[in-house]
């Protein structure tokens, strides 16, 4: 039976040798325990190949992460290089008439994906421009267009009153569950095409379901003039987080949304006397309360954020962006990244012994739908 020896300095597990591979440090003698063997990914996905994880020092073994590790999350990229790609892409967009827009948008999230690591491990993104082009060509002929031809509909065949009204009520019908199955759909596809350590992420929702929750969810905010919302923006948080797949293994959430009732009302009494400002302080609560109740086996995560932090990271965004007339975009893209990753840590142990590869299918259609509603979700779990 083979054993493991652990370096002394850095803790890596390895087959005996003189020297640690990882740090160069004196190895000791075997250890009494072997070597846990690392999970063999089973490679189930029939789109673009899944890289499998390398059975090196990040290999997926008995991981334990140090609880309340601060660093656990961070960035790298700089406004700089992703100046150069942006500038590149807006290029290259013009002269195609706007047909690398899709290349470029994948080249983009590429490099943040690339620059943002967890653990010591950076995120991979393995969508392609082809697959966007096409989905926002399915999107525009089986949506888009319908759409539009059912609004001219009053305009072509004429009609009274009575008709006009019944194709209005049945495009804001269409509309209203178009965002749901776009929100769904972008989820689907986004986390279909990260990786972390070669393991795909996955999202395995029900498109009816979420349809049938976020149009009762809108029902009580509406006839509780708002009143419902937290509990509406906990259950889709929820729905979107319990999902969720790392390989075969879910993630979790247990929040209940009257832990943000009290904030929430809060903000609605001060919106005047604070000129609206106090809605920083809710989001930052809202953002703490959605990580702290997320959680990946006995791993959970913690935000610091807070409402001043979120104020003053809005502002001087606001500012760049005014003052560079949009060219500093890149840098604020950055800050942005950075900031979620400097406050957001891990709690408790990270086991990844048994995740085993579980790659899902996903159509990039839903991406293309959820562009035009911006119903799209930043880099991370929520």
């Amino acid at each position: 039976m083979m054993y493991g020896v652990k370096c002394s300095k850095c803790g890596l597990i390895q087959l005996p040798k003189s020297t640690c591979k990882a740090c160069g440090a004196q190895l000791e003698a075997v250890q009494e325990n072997p070597v846990p063997r690392a999970t063999r990914p089973q490679n189930r996905e029939t789109l673009p190949p899944v890289q499998k994880p390398s059975l090196n020092s990040k290999k997926l073994v008995h991981h334990h992460a140090k609880k309340d590790n601060p660093s656990a999350f961070s960035f790298h990229g700089e406004g700089g290089s992703l100046f150069g790609i942006w500038i590149v892409n807006m290029f290259l967009a013009a002269i195609t008439l706007g047909i690398y827009y899709f290349w470029g948008k994948v080249k983009i999230r590429k490099y943040l994906f690339s620059q943002t690591e967890f653990d010591g491990d950076r995120f991979a993104y393995h969508g392609t421009g082809k697959e966007l082009f096409v989905g926002s060509m399915k999107a525009l002929v089986f949506f888009f267009i319908p759409l539009f031809l059912l609004i001219q509909i009053p305009t072509f065949m004429g009609g009274g009153q009575v008709i006009y009204r019944m194709i209005t009520l049945l495009t804001y019908f269409i509309i209203v569950v178009f965002i749901p199955v776009a929100m769904v759909g972008v989820r689907r596809y986004r986390l279909s095409r990260s990786s972390w350590r070669g393991i795909r992420f996955s999202f395995r929702g029900d498109t009816w379901d979420f349809i049938k929750l976020f149009l009762w969810g809108s029902f009580l905010t509406a006839i509780t003039l708002g009143i419902y919302n937290p509990f509406f923006e906990t259950k889709r948080y929820d729905f979107m987080v319990s999902n969720s797949y790392f390989g075969n293994r879910q993630f979790e959430f247990d929040g209940n949304g009257r832990e943000l009732l009290a904030t929430y009302l809060l903000a609605l009494l001060l919106t005047l006397p604070t000129l609206g400002l106090y809605w920083f302080w809710y989001l930052a609560k809202k953002q703490r309360f959605f990580w702290q109740h997320t959680s990946f086996g006995s791993m959970r995560f913690r935000s610091s954020v807070t409402g001043w932090a979120l104020l003053k990271l809005y502002i001087s965004n606001g500012l760049i962006v005014v003052l560079t007339l949009g060219l500093a975009w890149p840098w604020v893209m950055v800050r942005n990244l950075r900031f979620i990753c400097d406050h957001l840590a891990q709690e408790g142990t990270l086991d990844l012994v048994t995740v085993e590869q579980e790659a899902q299918t996903a159509s990039a259609t839903g991406e293309a739908l959820a562009g035009f509603v911006d119903a799209g979700f930043d880099f991370g779990i929520g």
